[in-house]
């Protein structure tokens, strides 16, 4: 038999969760309306009044992260003791606790909490992402690739370049810590398992030059700047140095010459040219091609630096002038 007194408490249990819910869902619009104090406000109030209202915990915690970490981690610790949650809940409240320690960079208790939702669920997608991501902050490479394996299981694809990053990244390692030997194994295994990435030709061209071997190290050296057009100025130093280093001294000008046919808009190489011409006693075909950049309108600062120098032994004085106002305004316009 119910009592009057069972009556009320369920008609107030009832109209309290009534109430709760109709605030809650104030506080996600807010959250929408991206109001941020105005949700805490209202999420504050809801688990004051209902305490066990785990969403409203679980998004005031989310929404304190960003500026008060310590209280988003209290309250997400504290969800964590809770019993008898369903799946899905338990692995929100340690999805929050994980961004909650790597917003505070505390990566090691983050990938705990991370790994404690793939013990719930095996094939969780955001964990394993976070796991990889947490690997490549700390550098923990053998870590990295085998999450990389994780997800790419999880997705149904596979994908050699993704994990011959985390390959080269150890060899990087190894060559920063003067272990060539291993370095250079993994650069080649890089290779092998991805022709078509082209950094670790880079790396590998190093290691050529560190033993001397500059016929390989410029090979390898080109092969970079074929699958990485784009990178290729990173290497024109090193290419230029070990073709002089090895008595080829006329190669210099046609390698230029040669990236500049494939690329006619490469500064870095126009420049690079120009300054050996000018070293061959070429001035004029140095000046000339700097004026094919300058006619292009790619011109920038080190351009017209670059035609200044050329200048210095044709031009007049109020010429050479003239040009430097060029250049200051060119500076004053790249600063606005």
């Amino acid at each position: 038999m119910i009592t009057a007194g069972g009556l009320w408490f369920f008609y107030f249990k009832s109209s309290r969760k009534k109430h709760t819910d109709v605030t809650y869902m104030d506080a996600l619009n807010a959250m929408l309306l991206a109001d941020k104090r105005r949700a805490i406000a209202l999420l504050s109030s809801i688990v004051k009044k209902d305490s066990e209202h785990i969403n409203a915990y679980l998004q005031l915690g989310n929404l304190l992260r960003e500026d008060d970490t310590d209280r988003a981690i209290k309250i997400h610790q504290m969800l964590t003791v809770r019993q008898n949650l369903p799946k899905e809940t338990r692995i929100e409240i340690l999805k929050s606790l994980s961004l909650d320690y790597d917003k505070t960079g505390e990566f090691l208790k983050a990938k705990v909490e991370a790994e404690r939702i793939l013990k719930i669920e095996k094939s969780n997608l955001w964990a394993s992402s976070f796991l990889l991501s947490i690997a490549e902050k700390t550098e923990d490479w053998d870590y990295a690739e085998n999450k990389a394996k994780e997800l790419q299981k999880i997705k149904g694809f596979n994908d050699n370049i993704d994990l011959s990053i985390y390959t080269l990244q150890k060899g990087v390692k190894y060559l920063k810590n003067n272990d060539i030997e291993k370095a250079e194994t993994l650069f080649k295994k890089a290779i092998n398992d991805s022709p078509n990435y082209g950094l670790p030709y880079k790396y590998l061209g190093d290691i050529n030059n560190i033993k001397r071997d500059l016929v390989n190290a410029v090979e390898n050296w080109e092969k970079y700047m074929e699958l990485s057009p784009n990178e290729s100025y990173k290497v024109f130093d090193s290419i230029e140095t070990a073709l002089f280093d090895s008595g080829r001294y006329s190669e210099v000008e046609n390698f230029y010459r040669k990236v500049l046919n494939e690329n006619p808009s490469d500064v870095n190489a126009g420049l690079r040219l120009a300054n050996v011409l000018n070293e061959k006693g070429e001035n004029k075909s140095a000046i000339a091609l700097i004026d094919q950049f300058i006619e292009k309108e790619t011109s920038s600062i080190s351009v017209m630096l670059m035609k200044l120098k050329l200048s210095l032994s044709t031009q007049t004085p109020a010429e050479l002038s003239f040009f430097l106002d060029d250049i200051l305004s060119k500076v004053k316009d790249d600063k606005k």
